[in-house]
């Protein structure tokens, strides 16, 4: 699924036209680096520059009571998504999206990664966009989460066991071989002690800061953006991304965030912080919002640290900049307690913005974006739009990004997919999943459908007019709703078949999905 090149050389080509000597001879520019800042469970609604001017009349719902300094400037600077979407909204299905263009079934995680699940792992024989970005010459850093491999009994200091002693273990060690094309690395599976991380290095060797991971996290992107220690080749080009852990849970104390952000918040009544009409502000969980809010602050921080040492290094006009999520959280609204993996729009809703001087002019854009988007358009935002491997779903909308009215379809739907455990072996292990939930989203609507796991039929819906209901408040009975259900259903059976999902192989609720 490519999409042509013309209007990506033709900005990468505006920007080189502009390094020109006292000679008149034109100096082609290097190509561009790209850092892709992406903390784990940030809502869209959770930036407050979506409640001020120039912002607040491109959406239909009320931002969340936060301070982010330093994304309410960048912002300014960048092409901002309305509806950026976390298809499947949990960690690792998400990460495979992100890094192989392909949707989870495909990309190898249908499920979230632990040692009870070998079903659900980053495939080694996928070409991911760390492969395509080494393959062209540039120099790949991972820092951070990374939550996308099966954990193995690999401990680099106690080898034959597992990194951790739980059952089933959940954190990961990724070896060498398992990187994609990432040459310099700093990262962890998935660990959930904010204030104690820890990370295994290039080499192996595992660091535990005793720091709040957002914060040390910066620090080590800037000292290899500073290359203080020989850390990436300075002739090359950098490709870096950053899986911060925060905003994502635990979010109870002092110990989930820093305290300078939570003072922020700390004295606020519920109802001042829980301002969606749809929060249950009574709900045990509401206590937490002061702390999520605290962490969200608390990212908005590091990622200007980031963003000043480009500055400061004269390396933020030809660093592209992205900051997104994996998905987001709920807090309370809707009721629930689960954060994650459904069709509300604070589940699926995810930050997304680009910032690239002289190339993409700021904007606020309501294209759909979905996330196996996200790699091929990464590579066709650097030129590299050519390289995007056959089997990549997802489309290169770097077009759009560079033109509001480029001659392409824009996209204007996305799925919503919830996968479970499946069958499992004699040992408690997963063999297959469950392709429990199937929905789609589009401007107006949001249609989810739920099967019964034996029967395979209908067991529940939601059905949302998000246009006229934007907190989702009124689920729409099916049978008063046929038309559009019918041209919804329509829709998403071609995007199900399209990418060849368990729903058409099976043919599952086919009296309702048209494929």
């Amino acid at each position: 699924m490519k999409t042509s090149l013309n209007y990506v050389m033709s900005g990468l080509a505006l920007l080189s036209t502009q390094s020109c000597v006292s000679n008149k001879e034109v100096v082609q520019t290097e190509q561009p680096n790209l850092i892709y800042v992406f903390p784990d469970q940030y809502r869209n609604q959770a930036m407050e520059f979506w409640g001020q001017e120039g912002f607040s009349d491109k959406v239909n719902f009320k931002a969340d009571p936060v301070h982010t300094p330093n994304l309410n400037d960048f912002a300014r600077q960048s092409v901002v998504l309305t509806s950026a979407m976390s298809n499947c909204p949990l960690s690792s299905p998400h990460r495979g999206m992100l890094l192989t263009g392909m949707y989870p079934n495909k990309s190898g995680i249908p499920l979230n990664c632990n040692s009870s699940r070998p079903i659900s792992s980053l495939r080694e024989d996928a070409t991911c966009v760390s492969d395509v970005f080494s393959q062209a010459g540039y120099d790949c850093a991972y820092f951070g989460k990374l939550h996308a491999d099966f954990p193995l009994p690999n401990d680099p200091e106690s080898p034959g066991k597992y990194v951790e002693s739980r059952w089933p273990a959940w954190d990961a060690y990724t070896p060498a071989e398992r990187r994609h094309g990432f040459n310099y690395w700093y990262s962890y599976g998935t660990f959930d002690e904010h204030k104690n991380p820890h990370y295994w290095d290039t080499d192996g060797k595992k660091h535990e800061p005793k720091e709040w991971s957002p914060l040390h996290e910066a620090k080590q992107v800037i000292k290899y953006l500073k290359n203080e220690g020989g850390e990436r080749d300075e002739k090359k080009p950098f490709f870096i991304m950053v899986g911060m852990n925060p905003p994502h849970s635990p979010y109870r104390t002092l110990e989930d965030c820093e305290e300078q952000d939570y003072n922020l918040y700390k004295d606020k009544p519920l109802s001042e912080l829980l301002v969606r009409p749809n929060a249950g502000v009574d709900m045990k969980k509401a206590a937490s919002a002061p702390f999520y809010f605290a962490s969200v602050t608390g990212v908005d921080r590091a990622f200007g640290q980031i963003l000043a040492a480009l500055k400061e290094l004269g390396l933020e006009k030809n660093t592209i900049v992205v900051f997104a999520s994996d998905h987001g959280e709920t807090m309370c609204s809707q009721w629930t307690n689960d954060p994650k993996n459904s069709p509300y729009s604070e589940s699926m809703n995810i930050p997304f913005l680009v910032r690239y001087p002289d190339v993409l002019k700021p904007r606020v854009d309501n294209f759909i974006m979905s996330a196996p988007d996200i790699m091929p358009t990464l590579l066709g935002l650097c030129g590299l739009g050519q390289q995007i491997p056959e089997e990549v779903q997802g489309r290169n909308l770097a077009p759009l990004f560079m033109d509001a009215n480029a001659k392409m379809v824009r996209p204007d739907a996305a799925l919503y997919i919830q996968n479970l455990d499946g069958e499992k072996d004699e040992n408690g292990l997963v063999k297959t999943y469950f392709p429990s939930s199937r929905g789609i989203k589009t401007q107006d609507y949001t249609l989810a459908l739920y099967i019964d796991k034996k029967t395979k039929q209908l067991k529940k819906s939601l059905l949302f007019k998000d246009s006229e209901d934007p907190y989702q408040l009124k689920n729409l009975p099916l049978e008063e709703n046929k038309e559009v259900v019918k041209e919804l259903c329509t829709r998403m059976g071609a995007m199900l078949k399209e990418i060849d999902d368990p729903w058409f192989q099976q043919n599952i609720l086919s009296d309702l999905v048209t494929y």
